[in-house]
């Protein structure tokens, strides 16, 4: 009974720890879009994830719309701030230097933060889950319906960026963009148009990750700033700028946490994580999947 007892708790730590890293690895490919268009390190990302998660509170809770028309709106509204940022903030400084807009977007996240402050409060928010909270029994442990829900949009997340960058022209623009943008600009690309769309697709990709962790986690104006530290910390781990490489280190991460935290303690969860994340980057400085040639030739 003992072992079975362990083997459920193992499994209940395993599926916390993928949800976990599900949040992580779409926080880290938002950040890895905006700095494959720009090479730029988008500090803001965080709070994308916060503004969704509130967004999407006050349009169900407090507007009471349906939970699918919330959810698109909330997309539609937080990838607007994306473009706001974009075109009032980066735009206008496109000729400066990566680390002068490195800081400008450090500067936008404490902006947002304090607006959001001003808004909403500093109290946490509660939002109910997407189909219920009765748990599902699998392998002696308990699964919540929202696990499911931010596991499977994680997965079609993937699967549809996937699509986007390889089978669209717009995906492939940006792609091109991301290689080399004097070449794609010279091919007749609008580099400066990819750009716009980076941030708005990154906005929106914070935006559903702060809308299916809400219900298990609930949101405040100040969560933003740890999601995008975990987030940015599965970018490097995965080897920044690599779509795939964030999705896989965002799972390690989680793994590693919450297992830490189940085995361990739970007081040592981010110290473990942070730990793992700089021995990877000590042996091999451009992250798991990162090519030590390409990040020679980048800026940051």
């Amino acid at each position: 009974m003992e072992d079975y007892g362990f083997l459920s708790q193992l499994v209940q730590y395993i599926l916390t720890g993928i949800t976990l890293g599900s949040i992580y690895a779409i926080v880290g490919v938002g950040f890895n879009i905006i700095y494959n268009a720009t090479e730029i390190i988008n500090f803001a990302q965080g709070e994308f994830v916060m503004l969704g998660g509130l967004v999407m509170i006050t349009l169900v809770n407090f507007a009471h719309l349906p939970m699918p028309l919330a959810f698109l709106l909330t997309v539609i509204i937080v990838s607007l701030v994306g473009l706001l940022i974009e075109r009032l903030a980066i735009f206008p400084l496109k000729e400066s230097s990566v680390l002068r807009l490195v800081i400008i977007t450090i500067a936008l996240s404490i902006l947002i933060k304090g607006l959001a402050m001003f808004t909403w409060g500093k109290q946490s928010f509660a939002l109910r889950s997407f189909s219920g909270d009765t748990p599902i029994p699998f392998l002696g442990a308990s699964v919540i319906p929202q696990t499911l829900w931010i596991i499977g949009i994680t997965v079609v997340l993937v699967i549809l960026l996937s699509i986007f960058f390889s089978r669209t022209i717009i995906g492939k623009a940006m792609s091109a963009c991301a290689d080399n943008p004097e070449a794609a600009s010279l091919v007749g690309i609008n580099t400066q148009r990819m750009v716009m769309l980076a941030f708005m697709l990154s906005a929106a990709l914070g935006a559903v990750a702060g809308m299916i962790i809400t219900p298990v986690a609930l949101m405040e104006y100040d969560r933003g700033a740890l999601l995008a530290l975990k987030g940015f910390g599965a970018c490097i781990l995965g080897g920044l700028g690599n779509f795939y490489g964030a999705v896989v280190a965002g799972i390690i991460l989680g793994l590693i946490e919450s297992l830490g935290a189940g085995l361990i303690s739970s007081g040592y969860k981010d110290a473990m994580a942070l730990a793992v994340l700089l021995l990877v980057l000590f042996i091999k400085p451009s992250g798991l999947f990162g090519s030590a040639e390409v990040s020679k030739l980048k800026k940051f």
